[in-house]
């Protein structure tokens, strides 16, 4: 028999071996899952209420100009996505937090209620909901970021600020104070660039309102000094013209003097940005087509700027600001599409932020080039106009340079108000790029712990980490513990013996079972089991049974007794014989003296009579181990052994060997040669299965082996199949025939 085929096949192959399993430890899985399931209950009752406010604002991206268009719409408008991102990063950022924490401070400081706010206090314990003090603002902008969530709504330009928070006032208050906050940092960065330029015409116009004072005070002084002093037509013509120039002139100057600056700070923005782009777009804007473009745009805006002064004293100007202006845009039209091959090639996969910046750099060059132009022409003129003024009459001189100190501070000083005032509606004009879509409102009912939700989770975890540990621990346990397994690993399976229910209860259950328990299923098994004995020989009915194990305590002494007692209770003259000379427990198991036994008759001390003893049960002798001997193997090696085996096998219709233990001592495989039959017995849960495979490699190697099969001793039919599997019993009726109950 090959005991080594298919010994490690795969042991679970049904969903009923895995309730099995479980069922094997019930105990420990009901308890593993009665635990986790307090703890649950536990945390779900006393967890703290979580309330949470939610607000949804709508992002809208900044609106470039005709430049800024690409050549082909982006696939998904990836762009919208980059931008939302970075808006949300912003949103995140420390200085935004560090805000908010300053306003949320405020707020409380102005309820002066603590039993509104949660987060913002410490707490007095780690095991109360008490707050304390209130938290600094760094604390509080760190303990934002973990409690606020900014969420790009599905793909769409909406962002959904979440926060979560033990009240719900605080909660509420923290998402409407996120909001307000950044609708504010978005509209004051989208108006800093007129802002900038509305500081910087309020400074030019206070410094021009004193030089004004300063003129007409002088011109007053003058007059009072020297008498009225009237200024003839040509004169007055003269410096007319002359102040028009000279406001023109400083209004174009401060003019250059903002877009210098506004283009200093795009370029350096483009360069920390990305270096690269901003190297490819200086030397775009160095090609010689493009600059020759810009001149001529230059030129144009000067040429426009002379015709605009004395358009109102002459009509005919008109005509010629319209040819300008239709040049102008001829030339506008070639540099758009120069800076759209430009963008089509070079930015084709840059983000939308540098194409609008490298648009807004674009723009500011030509312009500044342009004013630049104008400027020296308006200076060419005004210089032509000075020489004109200086062959004014002495007499009208110092009177005409004081009238026109005047009058071009006036009119500088109107032109900057008039910029000013323009700024100052530009920049209340501008709208941020944020809309909030609805204020959050206190929430009225917890949103966590969900706790029904918690508790059914505990018990389900609890029964998967029960069913769990069940499985593991019978799938890394080695031992025996089914009947199939037996069969698996392609070894005879003569039967087993079921679970002997409250065996050894106070010591009132007796061992001897088919003596004592005629109707129990433990009965039927050993009947079986001398039945399948019977006719398992082909040869005629085996005499002498040996019955051993693995390892002791696998019941092979029970085994025994029983065995040969079903033999004598069929009328065949039955002796069992405790041949385990290192441990014998047949005597104690029929509370009998072990001597004297059939050592001290083999060593000549007693006779063979007075060593055979009867049993309780009719037909049944047995006999006792006797005087431990010091060389046990050498006893039952003997020719006196064999010679009284055989006096036995005339005497006797059965024999049956109780033996030791078989892994680590020589007596079973000499008891083995001198019986008919060999029985090895394995202890359900207990047997190791690979201790069981060398046991039966050992007693198949032995030449002529006697050995027949496995016996699986102590089963727990309940425990593997249930109650509902094998279940059966036998009763007997009064003329003694059995009859089997239906299986359920």
């Amino acid at each position: 028999m090959d005991a080594n085929n298919n010994w490690n096949n795969v042991k679970y192959k049904t969903f009923t071996d895995y309730l099995n399993h479980i069922r094997n430890h019930l105990a420990a899985v009901l308890t593993i899952s009665i635990l986790i399931l307090l703890g649950s209950m536990g945390y779900a009752f006393f967890s703290e209420d979580i309330y949470t406010a939610n607000t949804l604002l709508k992002i809208s991206k900044p609106e470039g100009n005709i430049l800024d268009a690409p050549l082909l719409p982006e696939f998904g408008d990836r762009g919208s996505d980059r931008f939302i991102a970075n808006e949300i990063e912003t949103m995140k950022n420390i200085s935004i937090r560090k805000q908010v924490a300053s306003v949320m401070i405020d707020t409380f400081m102005a309820k002066g209620e603590k039993n509104k706010f949660s987060l913002l206090l410490t707490r007095k314990g780690y095991f109360t909901k008490e707050r304390d003090s209130l938290k600094s603002d760094k604390s509080i902008a760190n303990m934002l970021s973990k409690v606020v969530n900014i969420n790009q709504k599905k793909g769409l330009d909406f962002i959904e600020i979440t926060a979560n928070s033990p009240s719900p006032f605080e909660a509420a208050l923290m998402v409407n104070t996120y909001a307000d906050v950044y609708k504010k940092f978005n509209l004051l960065n989208n108006r800093k660039q007129v802002t900038r330029i509305k500081k910087f015409l309020a400074t030019q116009k206070e410094k021009k309102y004193q030089e004004l004072l300063e003129a007409e005070n002088n011109y007053k002084v003058y007059q009072l000094q020297g008498g009225a002093i009237e200024l003839d037509a040509q004169a007055q013509s003269l410096i007319t013209a002359i102040t028009d120039l000279e406001s023109k002139a400083q209004s174009t100057s401060i003019e250059i003097s903002i877009v210098k600056k506004t283009l200093d700070q795009y370029k350096a923005e483009l360069k920390r940005k990305d270096q690269t782009v901003s190297k490819y777009l200086e030397n775009k804007v160095t090609e010689p087509y493009l600059v020759n473009l810009q001149q001529q745009i230059a030129n144009i805006e000067s040429q426009k700027d002379i015709a605009a002064i004395g358009a109102k004293k002459d009509p005919k100007k008109n005509h010629l600001i319209k040819d300008l202006d239709n040049k102008l845009k001829i030339l506008k039209d070639k540099v758009k599409q120069s800076y759209q091959e430009y963008q089509s090639s070079i930015l084709s996969t840059s983000p939308e932020e540098i194409k609008i910046l490298t648009q807004q750099i674009f723009e500011a060059e030509v312009k500044y080039k342009s004013l630049l132009a104008s400027y020296q022409k308006l200076k060419e003129y005004l210089n032509n106009y000075e020489k004109r003024f200086d062959k004014l009459p002495e007499r009208t001189i110092d009177l005409a340079r004081l009238e026109r100190e005047r009058l071009g501070s006036e009119k500088l000083y109107l032109l900057l108000e008039e910029k000013y005032q323009e700024a100052l509606i530009n920049e209340q004009s501008i709208d941020g790029n944020v809309l909030v879509l609805n204020n959050a409102e206190i929430p009225e009912v917890p949103s966590a712990p969900n706790r029904k939700r918690i508790i059914l989770i505990g018990l389900l975890l609890g029964i998967a980490l029960g069913a769990g540990y069940a499985i593991a621990k019978d799938s890394l346990d080695k031992t025996i513990k089914t009947p199939e397994e037996i069969e698996d690993s392609n070894l005879t399976l003569l039967g087993w013996i079921p679970k002997i229910e409250n065996f050894g209860t106070n010591g009132s259950f007796s061992e001897f079972v088919v003596a004592n328990k005629l109707d129990s299923i433990t009965n039927d098994a050993f009947k079986s089991l001398r039945t399948f004995i019977r006719y398992s020989n082909v040869d005629g009915e085996a005499k002498a049974i040996l019955v051993t194990s693995s390892a002791p305590s696998e019941g092979k002494s029970l085994i025994s007794l029983n065995l040969a007692g079903s033999f004598a209770q069929v009328r065949k003259r039955t002796v069992i014989i405790d041949c385990d000379l290192r441990k014998p427990r047949l005597h104690n198991m029929l509370k009998e003296d072990r001597t004297p036994g059939f050592t001290d008759y083999l060593v000549g001390k007693t006779s063979r009579e007075s060593i055979i003893r009867k049993s309780d049960v009719d037909g049944l002798d047995f006999i006792t181990a006797g005087t431990i001997p010091p060389n046990p193997t050498e006893i039952l090696d003997s020719r006196g052994m064999k010679t009284f085996m055989k006096s036995l096998r005339k005497e006797y219709d059965i024999i049956i060997v109780d033996s030791p233990p078989l892994i680590t001592l020589a007596d079973s495989v000499i008891l083995s040669r001198l019986v008919d039959e060999t029985i090895l017995v394995a202890l359900a849960n207990s047997t190791d299965s690979e201790l069981l495979k060398k046991s039966v490699e050992r007693l198949s190697a032995i030449e002529n082996s006697t050995f027949i099969g496995v016996l699986l001793n102590r089963f727990n039919l309940r425990k593997n199949y249930g109650s509902y599997y094998y279940r059966y019993a036998y009763s007997y009726s009064n003329n003694g025939h059995k009859k089997k109950e239906k299986i359920l």
